[in-house]
């Protein structure tokens, strides 16, 4: 009998041994590899905002019997210059440096050094203002796993982005696809993208995998007690967040409201002004409520709806928070700051509606996904109210699949242009398919693009998606759909062109195809363009760009601010209103008119 026993054991050892080779097989196994003194440091990250340098170095863990001292020296006039020292954090391995009253006029070249021998070093960028244009080069979902393609070198990116010299790196979220690991996987990131990483401003916004776990909908720090953390909160204890965010993030601007959540995990939400433009950083999922127990349930998972007749307007229940009031309030705010800015981006987790209705293979239609921000909608329309008073571009991920809408709250059209990226890596599929072709399309253009409705029937408007093969070819990364976006913010023109890019391609290269449907041109004030409204009288100053900000002369409510095109601006307005206009050449702190309605007269604008 005890024999019996034993080879039943030996048995399932075996089952389990074959089971976990074969899981090997199709993701990544990391472990933390054993360096040399000389190559404590990974990689740096930074960012330079208003005058401040706060830079990040990665270690890998330093032995018990060396210094924890880790050194920032720059090049200046041809000596190096200490101009910061820390000790590293050991939870995570981190350097985080700051340098106030930074010279941001030109470049310098930066070090960081450990002990005697451990160097890594860079250039920290001049703030391109004299640039005409400022790239962006954004990407989301770095699957590491075999199965997804995870495996091929990222040298095709490292090479694009090189050539086309962006100026700033976006990482949206996914940056880590190893729950449990996010440590050792944070370093494999580092080598794979460090090499463009050192040389310029890097954002980084850690999503859901990056937090260890498939969905996140924060809900101010809860820790969530449900599988698939559905309920809202962390699934992951606080330490082990705090972490992750620590490494991803300790290199941005300063929090705008630095108050703690729940559990003491901390915020990250600010702004970056590079460029020229202001680029407000959002937390997404920070806040966000969790669907299980507060929506009724209709699929085999709390955040998905597989029922095609239900009523949206079900879910859209009372109290539910998407950016929360703190994110909201500081929108409100940046909206109405021009200082030293001509164009406002909002960089986010992901886009403010369902932006696909297949999930994982092509026969996996989804009605609605509450992970995603399309829910809660009421709280989807306030955040698109708030961005579309400055005239907010959209950049993004998550979703697995590129796309470009123009999205509608009243109407279709009356609100912020989005742009989500592919993948890197393309883990799980998805595609945007309409059962009915959208409505006022551009002649020759897809059936799914033009106006319809999401799964939560909010208004959107779709000029293109980068749908996968239906049955893609393994791991052959272009059948999938990876790939990467480029952002180019002419400050000059005003003019926004988004750039999508498949995988192992040379950008360079004049036969280079992007997906379909792009790239595509907008202009600034299209984030701002309702269908409905009229125009006021032309407004012509005697400076170049002022600011002109548009008040309702009866509930005094702010419509918009925006900085002008040159010395003529033409305000939009919806008809039937009266709007106080202001101006000013930084600030609009000068009244223009008192009761301006769509059709009044031109005026000519004198400003002190």
């Amino acid at each position: 009998m005890k024999l019996l026993k034993l080879l039943n054991l030996f048995c399932i050892a075996l089952l389990l041994a074959s089971a976990v080779e074969a899981q090997n097989k199709k993701r990544a196994v990391l472990t933390i590899p054993e360096v040399e003194n000389q190559d404590i440091i990974c990689f740096a990250l930074y960012t330079v905002h208003d005058k401040t340098l706060k830079l990040t170095a990665q270690l890998y863990p330093i032995p018990s019997d060396m210094t924890k001292t880790v050194r920032l020296e720059v090049k200046k006039g041809g000596e190096w210059v200490e101009v910061d020292r820390t000790d590293a954090i050991e939870a995570g391995w981190t350097a985080p440096f700051r340098v106030e009253n930074w010279d941001d006029s030109q470049a310098y070249e930066y070090r960081v050094l450990h002990g005697t021998e451990a160097s890594y070093g860079g250039i920290i960028r001049k703030n391109p203002v004299d640039k005409d244009e400022v790239v962006v080069a954004g990407f989301t979902g770095n699957s590491i796993h075999p199965v997804h393609g995870g495996d091929i070198s990222r040298q095709d990116i490292i090479d694009n982005v090189k050539a086309v010299d962006a100026d700033v790196l976006f990482f949206s979220g996914d940056q880590v696809y190893d729950h449990f690991k996010h440590y050792a996987a944070w370093l494999k990131f580092g080598r794979d993208f460090g090499e463009i990483i050192k040389d310029r401003p890097t954002i980084c916004l850690p999503d859901d995998h990056d937090a260890g776990q498939a969905n996140l909908w924060g809900e101010s720090g809860k820790v969530s007690t449900l599988k698939g953390a559905s309920d809202g909160g962390y699934a992951m204890p606080a330490e082990y967040v705090k972490e992750v965010e620590r490494a991803q993030t300790s290199h941005l601007p300063d929090p705008i409201d630095p108050h703690t959540i729940g559990q003491g995990i901390g915020v990250y939400f600010t702004n970056l002004n590079w460029g020229n433009v202001d680029f407000a950083i959002l937390e997404d999922r920070k806040f966000k409520t969790g669907p299980a127990g507060r929506v009724p349930k209709q699929g085999p998972r709390p955040d998905h709806i597989l029922n095609p007749d239900y009523d949206p307007a079900s879910v859209d229940i009372d109290g539910a928070v998407l950016l929360g009031e703190r994110q909201l309030k500081f929108i409100d705010e940046w909206t109405q700051d021009w200082s030293e800015a001509d164009m406002k981006v909002a960089l986010s987790a992901t886009i403010f509606c369902g932006g696909a209705h297949i999930h994982g293979s092509a026969n996996g239609r989804l009605h609605a996904d509450m992970d995603s921000n399309g829910w809660p909608q009421s709280g989807r329309n306030r955040a698109l109210e708030a961005l579309r008073k400055g005239f907010t571009f959209h950049y993004a991920g998550d979703q697995h699949l590129a796309t470009i809408f123009q999205h509608g709250i009243d109407e279709y059209r009356d609100a912020i242009w989005s742009f989500c990226v592919p993948s890197i890596a393309n883990l799980y599929l998805r595609w945007w398919e309409p059962l009915e072709p959208g409505l006022n399309r551009e002649p020759g253009a897809p059936e799914y693009t033009g106006d319809s409705l999401d799964g939560f029937s909010n208004k959107v408007t779709n000029f293109a998606a980068a749908n996968p093969d239906k049955e893609p070819a393994g791991n052959v990364l272009n059948t999938r759909s990876a790939g990467f976006g480029i952002v180019r913010l002419n400050t000059s023109s005003r003019e926004i062109t988004m750039e999508c890019w498949p995988r192992n391609v040379d950008i360079t290269d004049p036969s280079a195809q992007q997906y379909e449907g792009w790239p595509r041109t907008i202009s600034q004030f299209d984030n701002y363009n309702p269908p409905s409204w009229g125009s006021l009288g032309k407004l012509t100053f005697d400076v170049e760009n002022p600011v002109v900000q548009l008040v309702d002369a009866k509930t005094d409510e702010i419509l918009y601010t925006v900085r002008a095109s040159g010395k003529s601006f033409t305000p939009g307005a919806p008809k039937g209103r009266a709007f106080v206009v202001k101006a000013g050449t930084d600030v609009p702190d000068q009244l223009v008119s008192k009761n301006s309605k769509v059709g009044s007269k031109a005026k000519k604008v004198t400003l002190k």
